[in-house]
């Protein structure tokens, strides 16, 4: 194979090996980033300042503070150089006294004419030896002798010992003559500067965020069907511009409902007094087998525009409060027991949940019903966690196919053998509780049961 034929199969290789390293990289950064607004927003605002900060202090330590040092480490060795050069030169029955005078005086070095004897052993070095490496440079390069230095002994001075042929020159130079001592003022000041400003970054980030968390609330409420109480836009433009239009959605939202109930309730009434007209007709009629099939037939009709109406009503009048899951579940296994099924009920974790009660206890009962209208046994089960309400009702009978499962919860939908197919149902039992579970911002799902029929599961944000 030439090179020009695999010139675009490797250069399609090295294009997916590039994307997946980048898909690799975004999902572990994903991974280790937090999740939060807030988080992320203070890594944003801390991230380049800190990277600023360090590059600064580099900079400054390796130009300014490394530059000085070795410039005032060569002075000082200089002086050193000068202290040795001097003594080689004055003779040897001296006493010295004129070379301690003009080190002192005119280089700030108090020098000291020892006896001969070998030098110390060389000291630890010091953590941070900056000063040590630069002087002991620069000594070596000036003072052909041997020397020792020791930067850690004392505070404020530096001792120099060198070894001549019949003495030893002690030299002690002012640690601040080596190094600059007031670099430290300026680290302390950058970083000091760089917390207030920090901390006023984060003072004000919060209250930028807090308006937008408001939001977020608010909404989630909302779509549980709660009541929105003490919300108002706050915060920058476009969050107040967010929080509008959120009131005005809540707004149209909540006008159409109650246009809708009001209309529904006209509807209602009228239906409602044609179907009692065609009760009373039926009961000056007397009875008869023909009677009795138009009763049966009212009665049906009624039932039927009573489901009808309220899977459009929705009941949006109750408003959320704490339920006892545990008592609701219990009558529910109660009611179906009556209906001539065999039932057991149970509940996880704290009973008391904030939910539209009556609403739920429908939507529970309609799945309860649904099943036992079709199976002998059945199991409603509950739990409660930190984020979920999750209530199960299991049963033995013939369930639901998976592709159909689905299609049930379409409103007045009616499959061949779909378990809702009943001759006085209305096909809105599994479609009024999925809307009223989605009202509180969940959902009911269909699967298989352990009992071999069909599991219903609604799940709920608490």
């Amino acid at each position: 194979m030439s090179v020009a034929e695999s010139g675009p199969s490797g250069l399609k290789l090295v294009g997916s090996f590039l994307k997946d390293a980048n898909a690799r990289f975004a999902a572990w950064f994903n991974r280790v980033t937090p999740k939060g607004l807030y988080p992320r927003s203070l890594i944003i605002i801390v991230t380049p300042m800190v990277i600023l900060q360090s590059v600064v202090a580099f900079v400054f330590m390796e130009r300014h503070y490394n530059t000085v040092t070795r410039r005032l480490s060569a002075a000082v060795s200089q002086d050193i150089s000068a202290v040795v050069s001097l003594y080689d030169l004055l003779p040897r029955d001296n006493d010295f006294s004129a070379l301690r005078r003009i080190a002192w005086r005119n280089l700030q070095l108090n020098v000291t004419v020892l006896p001969p004897a070998p030098l110390p052993p060389p000291g630890p070095k010091p953590f941070f030896s900056v000063i040590d490496s630069a002087l002991s440079r620069e000594i070596g390069r000036r003072v052909k002798e041997p020397f020792w230095i020791d930067t850690v002994g004392r505070s404020n001075l530096i001792e120099v010992r060198v070894k001549m042929d019949d003495a030893v020159l002690r030299i002690f130079a002012p640690r601040n003559a080596a190094y600059a001592s007031n670099s430290h003022i300026f680290i302390l000041w950058m970083v000091g500067t760089s917390l207030v400003l920090l901390t006023v970054a984060i003072l004000f980030l919060r209250n930028q965020i807090r308006p937008i968390e408001n939001l977020a609330d608010a909404a989630e409420a909302f779509g549980k069907g709660r009541d929105v109480e003490n919300f108002r836009p706050r915060g920058a433009r476009e969050v107040r511009r967010a929080a509008v239009a959120f009131l005005e959605m809540k707004r149209r939202i909540e006008r159409q409902i109650e246009q809708r109930t009001t209309m529904l309730a006209g509807v209602s009434h009228d239906m409602r007094t044609i179907l009692t007209r065609f009760k009373l007709e039926l009961a000056f009629l007397g009875d008869g087998a023909e009677t009795e099939a138009l009763k049966k037939d009212v009665d049906e009709l009624q039932g039927m525009l009573e489901a009808y109406l309220a899977f459009a009503r929705g009941d949006p009048g109750e408003q959320a409060a704490l339920t006892d899951m545990g008592e609701l579940i219990e009558d529910l296994r109660l009611n179906a027991e009556r209906d001539g099924a065999t039932a057991e009920a149970s509940f996880m974790g704290p009973p008391l949940v904030e939910v539209k009660g009556d609403q739920l206890k429908r939507c529970i009962g309609n799945l309860v019903n649904n099943a036992v209208r079709h199976a002998r046994r059945v199991a409603i089960s509950g739990t409660r966690d930190a984020r979920w309400l999750i209530v199960t009702v299991d049963d033995d009978g013939p369930g639901i196919p998976e592709e159909k499962r689905e299609e049930v919860f379409r409103p007045f939908l009616r499959l061949d053998d779909a378990r809702n197919q009943d001759a006085g149902g209305s096909g809105l039992g599994l479609s009024i509780a999925r809307d009223i579970a989605r009202a509180h911002g969940g959902d009911v799902i269909l699967s298989d049961s352990p009992m071999g029929g069909l599991r219903a599961s609604v799940r709920v944000p608490v």
